[in-house]
């Protein structure tokens, strides 16, 4: 079985449907456990992205020079 990568765009959706359920203030302890910790690995990956693409960006701005 192949799993796919997750996009930052499916990430931060993600994310934001955790916001909102955690904002709802019903979520049981152990499900709250479960939101953070996904939660972190989710931001964990959009940073990551972000630095690939700042990288990427310096490096094609400096071929331009």
């Amino acid at each position: 079985m192949t799993s796919k990568k997750e996009t930052y765009d499916e990430a931060v959706e993600k994310l934001r449907k955790i916001v909102a359920d955690m904002e709802g203030g019903e979520l049981d302890v152990d499900v709250l456990s479960e939101k953070v910790k996904e939660a972190t690995r989710l931001i964990k990956l959009c940073k990551e992205k972000l630095f690939k693409v700042d990288e990427d960006v310096k490096k094609a701005l400096e071929e331009l020079e």
